[in-house]
């Protein structure tokens, strides 16, 4: 295969154009007036952070169980103490692993999201097989809590040529895994509008980055917890000012200790003292894009 530098232009041209951004799908209005929405993501990770690699270590799986054990339940109660609604990505073995705290999110009037079936790499897997552990969370995700995914989040935001396609054939209405705007656009394959919406992710949004560590390498947490506070105030507050959607990534496993859920916290008390912002899971923030938009799908 020639290298890079060396591709002609139709080559690298449709390289970029695989998977584009589209018209951006920032409603006129959010719903009830709402200045801005907001989107609070938890990727459920748990115990596949170690599966998916193949580990077997008893330590690194106990910290997946802590993610469900502590960490859920203190999420839940931050969200409670607001009433507020949000999306919670589950990879499907975590899932199995743990059925009844996806039951009980969904009681609760929260969505449950894919998020692969293991945590997997797609861009590591050939299409046959991406395809096929995608559609098994799906069924597994709707086996477990009685409603099946609209939406999805790739693991590790991890991209294949295929995976768009796959998402296409299964009527999805939204992902959240890529990274073109900071508000929901429609996703463009080879040119092509597909009438999904994205709800675009950024790594600055995201809680692991700034907190998770190797223990036999060099990355360690170098950001303090006020320092991340800062910053996803920031984003928040750029948002509101625009009239856009702020969208937060955060894991269980991560937020949930007793020194980082006052990020949490706090964050949710400033959003809350706006009172004109409208929180809700990616799904209806979703649908409200497309409706606005004309587009048709699961809205």
């Amino acid at each position: 295969m020639s290298e890079p530098h060396e591709w002609d232009e139709a080559t690298w041209r449709a390289t970029v154009g695989q998977v584009r951004a589209g018209r951006n799908l920032k409603p006129e209005a959010w719903p009830d007036g709402a200045r801005c929405a907001v989107a609070l993501s938890f990727d459920s990770d748990h115990e596949t952070n170690e599966l998916r690699d193949g580990g077997l270590s008893p330590a690194r799986l106990s910290w997946g169980q802590y993610g469900s054990r502590r960490g859920i339940p203190r999420i839940r109660a931050a969200l409670d103490r607001h009433g507020y609604k949000a999306s919670f990505f589950v990879p499907a073995v975590s899932a199995l692993l743990h059925p009844e705290e996806q039951r009980e999110l969904v009681q609760e009037g929260h969505e449950i999201g894919l998020h692969g079936w293991i945590h997997e790499v797609n861009s590591r897997l050939d299409a046959a097989t991406e395809r096929d552990l995608l559609l098994r969370a799906a069924d597994t995700l709707e086996d477990i809590t009685g409603t099946r995914p609209v939406g999805m989040r790739t693991p590790s935001w991890d991209y294949s040529p295929n995976t768009l396609s796959i998402a296409r054939e299964m009527g999805l209405l939204y992902d959240s895994s890529l990274f073109a705007d900071d508000d929901p656009y429609e996703i463009v394959a080879d040119g092509t509008p597909t009438g999904i919406v994205e709800l675009p992710v950024e790594w600055i949004r995201d809680d692991a980055v700034y907190f998770m560590m190797n223990r036999f390498g060099a990355q360690r947490p170098y950001t303090p917890p006020e320092a991340v506070l800062d910053i996803f105030t920031r984003e928040f507050e750029g948002a509101y000012a625009e009239g856009g959607l702020f969208l937060l990534t955060m894991h269980p496993h991560v937020i949930g200790y007793r020194s980082r859920m006052f990020i949490l916290e706090h964050l949710l008390d400033r959003i809350a003292a706006k009172g004109d912002c409208w929180v809700a899971t990616h799904a209806d923030i979703a649908r409200h894009c497309a409706r606005s938009a004309g587009l048709k799908g699961q809205i």
